[in-house]
């Protein structure tokens, strides 16, 4: 029977989770790196055993670990980031105009195909690449040197590239969003990039619809359909069905628009999840009720999911990298909240319990569907 291994980061360190097909009970490995801010791990869908985490800390600085093994073992590994100019707080990537500083890596994207090639987002807006398995790290910096750069703004959590997508029939394509600067696109793997923002809006920023200068949340999309995107935005969530050309707005009946995350289901493209709170001021489950919401139309129509979650005094927040599915049958939905609680459902979301209760403030979980 196939299993689940669930990667969580937290911030005081990584906890690896893993079921039979059941999903039923769960072994709780961790915390690894105890005391670190993880934000996020990630395994390899060429290799499950080959998993990649960001350590990172305020005292101490950015650490790559990877394990070979699932969890197991970690080591660190190549932590040069290639940037070039001096050391101290601030670094200079690539000998652009301003200072760009380095505080942490946000997001991995390991390859579909080669588990010794990965992506890191990086805080300040940067994306690189290792080929190696994370031993060195060049920066694709055609990103920051788009016209745009000097416009982009940190949102509330940093200017961070947080969201990596990689299209699976054109690996010449890849997708990254950055708070606060908006959803940018390649079709030559990584050389140059384009924004794709049109039919965006922004009310709090200085032209609503400008090409550039939007508070991106997070990006999903399903494999089989790369060219259909969902965006959970600072304000409103979005759809493009052109790989990000022009987006039209699918919040629909959502009690409320704001949020962090958004994903898709493993096996029914249209079917969306997102998790809503009161507002960018009051950043909670509205009325308190800790509610997923599904769309099993591609947006506009939504259905709260609540059997099993909190439904009264619940003020906790689920970050942008913080929920994830698995590809059984029938699909599972993971997802952590700034309490500590892990809910999964292995119903697609009909029915929930809490793995666990109990663990730091969850900033990522990812799952893994194992042979």
């Amino acid at each position: 029977m196939s299993g689940v291994r669930v990667l969580v980061g937290t911030r005081k360190g990584a906890f690896v989770l893993t079921s039979d097909g059941t999903r039923a009970s769960w072994k709780i490995s961790g915390p690894h790196f105890a005391g670190w801010e993880i934000f996020h791990m990630k395994g390899s869908p060429a290799d499950p055993e080959r998993l990649y985490a960001s350590q990172s800390s305020a005292w101490f600085g950015q650490v790559m670990q990877r394990s070979n093994d699932g969890g197991e073992t970690w080591e660190a590994v190549g932590n040069d980031f290639g940037y070039a100019g001096e050391t101290g707080t601030h670094q200079w990537y690539d000998g652009t105009p301003r200072p760009w500083e380095f505080k942490r890596v946000w997001h991995l994207e390991p390859s579909l195909s080669d588990p010794d090639v990965v992506y890191a987002g990086i805080e300040d807006a940067a994306l690189f690449r290792s080929s190696d398995g994370g031993r060195s790290w060049a920066e694709l910096a055609g990103l920051r040197r788009h016209g745009s750069g000097p416009r982009w703004q940190p949102g509330a959590g940093g200017m961070c590239l947080h969201t990596i997508l990689l299209d699976p029939g054109n690996p010449q394509r890849i997708f990254v969003a950055i708070s606060a600067a908006g959803a940018f696109r390649s079709d030559d793997a990584g050389e140059t990039w384009r924004p794709i923002n049109r039919g965006l809006r922004s009310e709090h920023i200085p032209e609503p619809t400008a090409e550039v200068g939007h508070c991106v949340h997070r990006l999903a999309a399903h494999r089989s359909r790369p060219n259909v995107l969902f965006m959970q935005k600072h304000w409103d969530v979005m759809r493009s069905d052109d790989a990000g050309d022009s987006w039209r707005e699918i919040s629909g009946n959502l009690p409320s628009d704001f949020g962090f995350p958004i994903e898709v289901h493993a096996h029914e493209p249209d079917t969306v999840y997102v998790v809503p709170l009161k507002s960018d001021a009051e950043r909670f489950p509205p009325d308190g009720r800790l509610r997923v919401y599904r769309s099993r139309t591609g947006g506009q129509e939504w259905e709260a999911l609540s059997d099993g979650l909190p439904q009264r005094d619940c003020y906790v927040i689920v970050l942008r990298d913080a929920m994830a599915v698995d590809a059984l049958e029938p699909c599972g939905v993971y997802f952590g909240t700034t309490g500590g609680q892990l809910y999964a459902s292995a119903d697609a979301g009909n029915h929930w319990s809490a793995i666990t209760r109990d663990l730091p403030p969850i900033l990522s979980v990812e799952a893994q569907t194992l042979p």
